[in-house]
C-alpha cells in the first residue's frame, strides 16, 4: 500500500533544501508519495514573526542553516540572489518582489504535473549549493526543470498566465499547514500528523514505518 504525505515547502528556506533531497530518495526507495505543497516563506507571510521580533533569530538561522549542511554533507551557501529580496542588516522586506511569488508558482505548476517534489529538489540545488551565482538568469532554471522531467518554457508560461489561480492554490497549502497545527517549513504531514524541520525526517520516517512503509 503506497503511503502519501504533504511535505510542505518553502523556495526561501535554507532547512526546506536541507530536507527536500532526502524526503525524494525516501519516495525512491519507498513505497511512498509526497506531494509537495509550496507556500511562501515566512518573510512574505508574517514577517513580524521571524524577522522584526527577537534580533538574534536571523543569525542564528544562518549558523544553523550551514552547521547543518556542513554535518549532512550537503553544498551549502546563501544564495545570490536572494529569493526574498530583503536588507539582511536592517530586515527590511522589499515591496517589491520578483523572485519568491514567481518561484513558488512555478513549483505549484511543477505539483499540477505530479512532479513537484522533483522540481522542488533540482531547482533548491541551483538556489542553495552554491555552485551558480545568478540563478535566475539565463538557463539555469530551464536545465532544473529539465532534470525533473518538465518543460520550464511551459512551467514558466502557465506561471505567468495563470498567476491567480496558482496563488490561490498556494494560500490553499498556507491554510492546510495551519489546519494542521504548524506554521514553519519543512514540515511533513502524515495522516494529519506535521514533523517539522530537516532534523525530523527519521522519526517521519519511524512514523510512516509503523504504518506500513514498505520498500520498492
Amino acid at each position: 500500500m503506497t503511503l502519501t504525505a504533504d511535505l510542505f515547502f518553502s523556495f526561501r528556506s535554507p532547512y526546506s533544501y536541507l530536507a527536500v533531497g532526502r524526503y525524494r530518495q525516501m519516495c525512491e526507495e519507498y513505497d511512498l508519495d509526497i506531494r509537495l505543497r509550496t507556500v511562501q516563506p515566512i518573510a512574505i507571510r508574517n514577517p513580524d514573526l521571524l524577522f522584526t521580533g527577537n534580533p538574534h533569530v536571523g543569525r542564528y538561522i544562518f549558523i544553523d542553516a550551514a552547521r547543518s549542511a556542513q554535518m549532512l554533507g550537503i553544498p551549502y551557501r546563501w544564495p545570490r540572489p536572494d529569493p526574498v529580496v530583503q536588507n539582511l542588516a536592517t530586515r527590511e522586506i522589499a515591496a517589491e518582489q520578483p523572485y519568491i511569488h514567481w518561484l513558488s508558482r512555478l513549483g505549484q505548476a511543477a505539483e499540477r504535473r505530479g512532479k513537484g517534489l522533483a522540481f522542488a529538489e533540482q531547482v533548491s540545488r541551483v538556489i542553495w549549493s552554491g555552485t551558480v551565482d545568478d540563478w535566475h538568469q539565463g538557463d539555469h532554471l530551464a536545465e532544473a526543470a529539465s532534470r525533473a522531467g518538465l518543460d520550464f518554457t511551459e512551467l514558466d508560461g502557465e506561471a505567468q498566465a495563470d498567476a491567480a489561480a496558482l496563488d490561490a492554490e498556494i494560500a490553499a497549502n498556507q491554510a492546510a499547514l495551519e489546519a494542521a497545527g504548524h506554521w514553519g517549513v519543512p514540515c511533513l504531514v502524515l495522516e494529519g500528523e506535521p514533523f517539522f524541520g530537516q532534523d525530523r525526517i527519521e522519526m517521519a520516517r519511524w512514523r510512516m514505518e509503523q504504518k506500513g512503509l514498505a520498500r520498492r
